[in-house]
């Protein structure tokens, strides 16, 4: 089947805007130079469901490179770029994609996207593997394996294999050290805070921010918060990582009470249903609510729209819920992933690293899937290590190196 795009005509804006970020993109420009020439992905299918826009655009044209034949779908309605995908189109991929899509044409799109019988999957959020497992069962018995981009997805990838269900091995490229180190940190970090200020036109400084989750993405939220000049509480529901943000500088209490204080308020959980009505009830006037976790439930819209006397949209990307008593709670980005659906996402040079992860990690399971067992694996070390070499090259930084008498030293059990 052909490509399902919104407006073909904008290729040219996406093909601009991919040139502007594979040329800040080394690491992947790399691992694209060497895999041109072997084309390891020869004959091979190859399924994409990551947020569809430009540096997502540069994985998939690089597996192209590779050999693959690519297909291309958005994992969240919020995020694909109409003009990337035409872009992507127009260079051979085939993109099953738009911008807002009803639930029923974005399920379509899952769908239309597998149809295409793919050995390698790629996603972000599990949806196409959710997909496999339940309907696409005879899909599912043609795949070797894939990789997963999010925490969100290897969540569910654990669930699938505690129930002994999950029919072929998977990557948790999320864990891999290069993926949450930076990515999760520094990615999350900046990207949440660059759509949040460009979305509302409004100071950081001065203002109380809450953030609930302190995972690497509650993190590096934090850490950008703190360097904004805004005073940071943390909610945590692990005793481990509520230590850890205090003795990061940041205040710990619970949500319930953070609710008095706060001015933004920010989820990075992964759960459902972390802020909700007795949350909103206690909020103060004007109160911003954007969520940095993959799906739509961190924030409870049921309980918003039930309190809500009246809903406006007063700018783009932010919704105004008027409650009863005359308050104005705001949320951003229709309480999806606030980076994407009102910003850009991660800067071009995190995604390169995450990304060269991904074509790593994709041709290890092209090449090792069909040894590996139906289980959630981990990134190879020397994947993780590849990519922190290729990074640190970029850069043009070298290293020390053990000598051969360090490496015994610290081989051996005597300690002498």
């Amino acid at each position: 089947m052909q490509s399902l795009i919104r407006d073909p005509s904008l290729s040219p804006a996406g093909e601009k805007k991919i040139a502007w970020v594979a040329a800040h993109m080394p690491v992947l420009a790399a691992i694209r130079q060497e895999m041109e020439k072997t084309r390891p992905f020869a004959g091979v299918r190859v399924a994409l469901c990551i947020h569809l826009e430009a540096k997502t655009a540069n994985l998939a044209l690089t597996l192209k490179a590779a050999g693959a034949e690519v297909v291309a779908t958005g994992s969240n309605p919020l995020s694909t770029r109409d003009d990337i995908a035409a872009a992507l189109v127009a260079s051979g991929v085939r993109v099953f994609a738009w911008y807002n899509p009803t639930p029923e044409e974005y399920r379509e799109h899952l769908r239309l996207t597998l149809e295409t019988r793919p050995h390698i999957v790629i996603d972000d959020g599990g949806d196409l593997v959710h997909l496999l497992h339940t309907e696409l069962r005879d899909v599912a018995e043609g795949v070797i394996g894939g990789c997963e981009e999010t925490t969100t997805g290897v969540l569910r990838l654990k669930a699938l294999e505690r129930e002994g269900k999950l029919l072929f091995p998977m990557v948790a490229v999320n864990n891999a050290q290069m993926k949450y180190l930076f990515d999760n940190r520094y990615g999350t970090g900046e990207s949440v805070w660059a759509a949040i200020m460009r979305a509302t036109n409004l100071v950081v400084a001065g203002k109380t921010v809450v953030v609930c989750g302190y995972g690497w993405c509650g993190k590096g939220v934090s850490l950008r918060a703190r360097g904004l000049g805004a005073r940071v509480i943390v909610c945590e529901v692990d005793p481990i990582k509520a230590v850890e943000a205090v003795m990061d500088g940041f205040e710990v209490m619970p949500s319930l009470e953070a609710a008095w204080e706060g001015d933004i308020f920010i989820t990075t959980t992964g759960c459902r249903d972390v802020l909700r009505a007795e949350h909103f009830q206690r909020m103060k006037d004007g109160a911003l609510l954007a969520n940095a976790g993959h799906f739509n439930v961190e924030i409870s819209l049921k309980d918003l729209e039930r309190l809500a006397v009246r809903q406006e949209e007063v700018k783009d990307s932010i919704t105004a819920y008027y409650l009863e008593d005359g308050r104005r709670l705001y949320l951003l980005g229709q309480g999806r992933l606030v980076n994407l659906a009102a910003g850009d996402g991660h800067p071009a040079e995190i995604m390169d690293l995450s990304f060269s992860l991904q074509a790593l990690a994709a041709r290890y399971v092209l090449e090792r899937g069909r040894e590996l067992p139906p289980r959630v694996h981990p990134v190879p070390p020397e994947i993780d290590r590849r990519v922190a070499e290729l990074r640190l090259a970029a850069w043009g930084i070298e290293i020390d190196r053990l000598t051969p008498e360090q490496e015994a030293y610290l081989a051996s059990w005597e300690g002498e």
